[in-house]
């Protein structure tokens, strides 16, 4: 319910963005209908829903990107039209992205230089980033180049590139995915000094109690409709993702107890040299895994995660056989398809190329990865009947939402594709499951059935290595925890003895005794 004590409601007489009866459609669908939004200067106003509720449609419309259906947008009480973002952030709009937008072998001030309008000089780019980043704690080297940068150097590029077209109102989309715990704190800083300065900021994450944390309003959209606006810090992150979703979100529970038997994975002194330029080796990463037991993979994108995914799933094939061993074969050496018959399973991060084929139907999909075992494939020929059988029983058993029985991939929203490629491959019950950020980018309700059924399948004897950079997921489902950093591994600890500073430390390069030193005195 609207609380109407929230100090934000009295901060400036006139709305500095307002939406009104916002509607935008694509044939017969609806993406958004009749939205009424108020955003008022020193406001951090969240913006919540699941997948497919709207969000985007919504800041897209606001940034110029995409032309309302109907309604209109107001900027300090005047009615506006966009033509695109440069007229956007003419009139003082900004927006950072999710995904970056950063060429990586250009410089920190190359990059800023191609984001910004006007004809200010090179040299004067420079010297007022230099001045921004340094005036906002976020400091940057105008020299450098962007594939040397971690993740969280890269945030701050297109946060100080933004904070350069000197903005009177931020979108910020999902801006802590990639960061620290420390990291985030720090740009949590940064937010508040914005919002002093009279600022107002449009801020959209699925973690809620960062929302409740930093926000002062917040906007929930359900099925492209507006369907609450809140003080968020006088709710819970659970009514929080009930006005989400329409209803209770099932809670996420481990098996009483849990039978931790023989290894199933074991990773022996793996080292391997990238195959891309700017990629990261991996520098003597083992680690053992059993039956029943959940390990997860903290750490920052970038630090070589996707390249142990890759060694562990055979994309890439490892000199000695014996570094990898699954199930008691030796497979550094064998195929992607070799590996799924030993038992194992992979879901990786991108879903659409990597998980899945866009343009090809679901069956199609189940057909790539489930070919090597079972019943799809019959004397040379594809058995429609069971791929399809394969759709349906993951259909129905990971509540995947979809407008047909046999769609392309691309048709499904992000979280609903998401279901279907890690219910394809647990319905496939492996004796090792290698899952790459499993709830990426998915709502509260997709991400609770994901978490769930990982842990059912280790209380089934599964072996299941989780690389994540959500903390309170791993929090939430893993057994042991180890930090990626650099291509390398630290030695993976119980996850109940693993602090967030522990970790954060951890995954922003601090050296494994310094992170315990800083765990033992906060204990």
């Amino acid at each position: 319910m609207l609380d109407t004590t929230s100090a934000a409601q009295h901060t400036g007489a006139t709305p500095l963005l307002q939406t009104v009866g916002l509607t935008k459609r694509y044939g017969t669908f609806l993406a958004n209908d009749k939205i009424d939004l108020e955003i008022r200067p020193q406001q951090i106003h969240a913006l919540l829903g699941e997948n497919g509720a709207g969000k985007s449609t919504l800041v897209k419309a606001i940034y110029g990107l995409i032309q309302p259906s109907e309604g209109e947008i107001r900027w300090q009480g005047r009615t506006i039209v966009l033509s695109g973002p440069s007229d956007a952030r003419a009139h003082g709009i900004g927006m950072v992205f999710q995904h970056f937008s950063l060429f990586d072998n250009l410089t920190v001030a190359e990059n800023v230089a191609l984001g910004l309008d006007g004809k200010e000089a090179f040299r004067d780019i420079s010297a007022r980033l230099e001045q921004v980043s340094r005036t906002y704690g976020l400091p940057l080297d105008p020299k450098r180049e962007v594939w040397q940068l971690s993740v969280g150097e890269r945030q701050r590029i297109e946060i100080v590139r933004a904070l350069m077209q000197t903005p009177q109102f931020l979108i910020l989309d999902e801006p802590t995915a990639v960061l620290t715990p420390q990291e985030a704190d720090q740009l949590f800083t940064v937010l508040d000094r914005l919002k002093a300065e009279g600022r107002a900021i449009l801020y959209i994450s699925h973690k809620l109690e960062e929302v409740k944390r930093l926000c002062d309003t917040a906007t929930i959209l359900r099925g492209g409709r507006k369907v609450e606006t809140c003080n968020p810090k006088a709710e819970t992150a659970a009514s929080l993702a009930r006005m989400m979703v329409g209803g209770e979100i099932k809670e996420v529970k481990a098996a009483a107890s849990r039978q931790i038997t023989v290894p199933r994975l074991l990773v022996n002194d793996l080292s391997l040299a990238p195959d891309d330029p700017h990629g990261v080796r991996l520098e003597h990463i083992s680690f053992e895994l059993r039956g029943g037991e959940i390990l997860g993979i903290a750490g920052v994108a970038g630090n070589g995660q996707d390249e142990l995914f890759a060694a562990l799933s055979g994309e890439r094939l490892a000199k000695d056989p014996g570094t990898i061993v699954i199930d008691g074969h030796a497979a550094g050496h064998l195929s992607i398809t070799k590996r799924r018959r030993l038992g194992a399973a992979f879901i990786p991060e991108e879903r659409l190329g990597h998980g899945t084929a866009p343009r090809m139907r679901l069956s199609e999909n189940a057909l790539l990865t489930g070919h090597a075992i079972g019943n799809m494939v019959l004397h040379g020929f594809v058995n429609t009947a069971a791929t399809l059988k394969t759709v349906d029983l993951t259909t129905e058993t990971f509540d995947v939402r979809k407008a047909k029985r046999d769609p392309e991939a691309a048709s499904l929203s992000g979280g609903n594709l998401q279901k279907f490629i890690v219910g394809r491959e647990i319905l496939r019950d492996p004796v090792v499951l290698i899952v790459n950020q499993p709830t990426w980018g998915v709502d509260a309700g997709a991400a609770a059935v994901i978490r769930q059924a990982l842990l059912d399948l280790a209380a089934g004897g599964a072996a299941v290595l989780v690389t994540s950079q959500d903390l309170d997921e791993l929090a939430e489902i893993t057994d042991r925890i180890a930090v990626m950093f650099h291509g390398r591994l630290s030695v993976p600890v119980p996850t109940r003895e693993a602090s967030r500073e522990t970790l954060g430390l951890l995954m922003g390069g601090s050296s494994i005794e310094a992170a315990e030193t800083a765990h033992a005195t906060r204990a």
